[in-house]
């Protein structure tokens, strides 16, 4: 009789969809993994696309900003950070972009400078702000869509006081996408932003048609500028001051590297060596700077020149959606509502490009750093959780998008200045001294502008603290729920320690765990003589010893290489580095039980201690109280007792 499957199971084989390695340790898709085929890819300018609904849409509520910030100043402002966009930011990813070419970013550039536990918190801090800048845009891009309808002429009325329930529906809207599978975004995002782009030239050209056509603008424009500021370094000067509240100009570019793995790059691409997705991720970021460069200084410069200043506040019908308003103004009724219906779908989905930054960089630190359970491999569960956390940030600030800006200028500013620092390094590395000057002097303006922003935003800075210590307080609790996972992904012998292996496989295979010192002979001998005593065993009885050096304590998962060597002319001795010793002894253990069919035993001396401090120098060290924590971990990687690896201790 066919039995159906449960409904509980069917959803949770549906919700883990794609996670291969589901219940086994070390099976991640991480550097020790199984090679996958080559991915296939997509073509630049349609990955330039998915980026660019984030990068491009921003541009709906971008002029709205800088007229807040800098006023009449607004367009020499937006020459400043077009300056900084071409001169600064745009070398700075072209190089990370060389320097890690799988999506990781700057993040991995400076996870590569530092190791132990300081290297794990730091690059935790990072993926904090990293989650601010890419979780922010899903929220702010949501609100500033649904401005976008509820100040629609047409709309208005039946929808301004819901401006809060509609943003949710947009993110909860975009959530279910990817819970549907997102096969299908690529083309979606090509033709959102070509769609929106040609929008986009024609506003542009309509309002400098009608700056020229009405000369005394530019005229008033100057004369007011003039009245206000002065001089023209003094103008200059006051541009460079307002600048960091611009800086959400350069949010496209820790996105454009984020999406990189989707380029396709040439046939002879190979994953150590991507180099024409390299080439090609180049020329997307150029052309993606080079097009929001020239839409940046239009749309400043029209709106600032064509919109009261007036309309620009906090409830007025520019905040938000200048280019929506100069739309509906000089264009009419039906091209506006074009338009905004345009930039709602744009502004929606630019959510969906930083969902895939998110999903693309989370799963490869957290999960390798034990410090996300399995199912964070997964898509789906992870889309559930960002969109959850998407909510509650909506809701905290209601959906206001001046209100979120600051939190979003801060991550973005937080990861450029940090992929300046890690380029700037690597150029130093690599004796390229002219290089190294101008990355650093890059490195200064990012720094500043980071600190300028913070003080006059604290409120940004805030919010990446609470996704910091959120995800350093789930990620050490999640550390400490899998510790004694068997946390080895591999186990390999050379020639000496496989014959050891095969010597004792006729008889009881017998291990003895030696922490290593002056490494004599009476080391040895003394051991040997403190095991027989204390478990009554004959002087016949063959021993092999095993000694693991704790490399980096702070690593989760390793490959486990096993060594053979005979001290002094009798003592045979398996050497293993390990990030733990008694996760690194039981996989040694369950390998050679799995290689010779039989059950290995392992002896121990017990060690003294308080279990509270013995198991803080497990979780920090990979050392403690060893014999139990081993025994423990084999108990977790075979539940079958009869095919368990013996502990013994004396």
């Amino acid at each position: 009789m066919a039995t159906t499957e449960p409904p509980s199971s069917r959803l949770r084989a549906w919700m883990l969809e794609g996670l291969s390695d589901m219940g086994k340790p070390g099976g991640h898709t991480g550097p020790h993994a199984e090679p996958k085929p080559p991915h296939k890819g997509q073509r630049w300018w349609r990955v330039m696309c998915l980026t660019g609904v984030d990068y491009f849409s921003t541009l709906g509520y971008q002029p709205g900003i800088a007229a807040l910030a800098a006023g009449l100043l607004s367009p020499i402002a937006t020459v400043v950070l077009v300056v900084v966009t071409l001169a600064g930011a745009l070398p700075v990813y072209r190089r990370v972009a060389e320097e890690s070419p799988h999506g990781e970013g700057s993040i991995a550039m400076l996870e590569r400078l530092l190791s132990f536990w300081q290297g794990k918190l730091f690059v935790l801090t990072l993926l904090g702000f990293a989650a601010t800048d890419f979780l922010i845009t899903i929220t702010l891009s949501a609100a500033d869509a649904s401005t976008h309808l509820v100040e629609n002429p047409h709309l208005n009325s039946l929808l301004d006081s819901h401006q809060l329930l509609i943003t949710l529906i947009l993110v909860a809207l975009l959530g279910a996408v990817f819970l549907k599978g997102f096969l299908e975004a690529m083309g979606v995002a090509v033709a959102l932003v070509g769609v929106y782009l040609t929008l986009n030239v024609v506003v542009v050209i309509t309002g400098l048609w009608h700056v020229a056509t009405a000369s005394h603008v530019v005229t008033d424009w100057t004369a007011a500028l003039t009245a206000q500021h002065g001089s023209v370094f003094v103008m200059i000067g006051l541009a460079l001051i307002v600048f960091p509240k611009l800086a959400l100009g350069l949010s496209g570019f820790e996105t454009g590297v984020a999406v990189m793995p989707h380029v396709q790059g040439d046939q002879g691409d190979t994953e150590e060596h991507p180099a024409g997705r390299i080439r090609d991720t180049k020329k997307l970021l150029t052309t993606a700077a080079l097009i929001m460069s020239c839409f940046l200084i239009a749309t400043s410069f029209i709106t600032t020149l064509l919109i009261p200043a007036d309309e620009f506040r906090p409830g007025g019908p520019a905040n938000g959606r200048a280019l929506a308003f100069l739309a509906h103004q000089y264009l009419g009724g039906v091209f506006g509502t074009v338009y905004d219906i345009s930039t709602i779908l744009i502004l929606w989905f630019a959510g969906a490009s930083a969902m895939a930054g998110l999903l693309n960089l989370m799963p490869r630190y957290l999960p390798r750093y034990g410090m996300a359970p399995h199912w964070a491999r997964a898509v789906r569960p992870m889309v559930i959780v960002f969109i959850l956390i998407a909510f509650l940030v909506t809701w905290l600030f209601d959906a206001n998008v001046d209100a979120q800006g600051g939190a979003y200028a801060t991550g973005v500013l937080v990861l450029i200045s940090s992929a300046a620092i890690a380029v700037t390094i690597a150029a130093r590395k690599a004796r390229q001294r002219g290089w190294t000057i101008l990355f650093a002097v890059i490195s200064v303006v990012f720094l500043y502008t980071t600190v300028v922003n913070v003080i006059e935003r604290p409120d940004g800075v805030k919010i990446g603290a609470c996704f910091i210590a959120g995800i350093i307080l789930v990620s050490l609790l999640s550390r400490i729920a899998r510790s004694l996972e068997l946390r080895v992904t591999s186990v390999s012998m050379d020639p000496m320690a496989e014959r050891f292996v095969r010597d004792m496989a006729s008889r009881k295979i017998r291990f003895i765990a030696n922490e290593p010192g002056s490494r004599d002979k009476a080391e040895y001998r003394d051991k040997i003589e403190q095991i027989r005593a204390d478990n009554e065993m004959p002087e016949q009885e063959d021993f092999v010893f095993v000694e693991v050096t704790v490399k980096d304590p702070s690593e989760f998962e390793a490959c486990l290489t096993v060594r053979g060597e005979v001290l002094h002319n009798r003592y045979r001795v398996l050497t293993v580095e390990s990030s733990s010793i008694p996760n690194g002894l039981a996989a040694l253990l369950m390998h050679v039980r799995d290689l010779t069919g039989r059950i290995p035993h392992i002896y121990f001396e017990w060690t003294e201690g308080s279990p509270f401090a013995n198991f803080l120098r497990f979780f920090l060290f990979g050392q403690g109280e060893v014999a139990p924590v081993t025994r423990e971990v084999l108990r977790e990687a075979e539940p079958d007792r009869a095919r368990r690896p013996r502990v013994h201790t004396g």
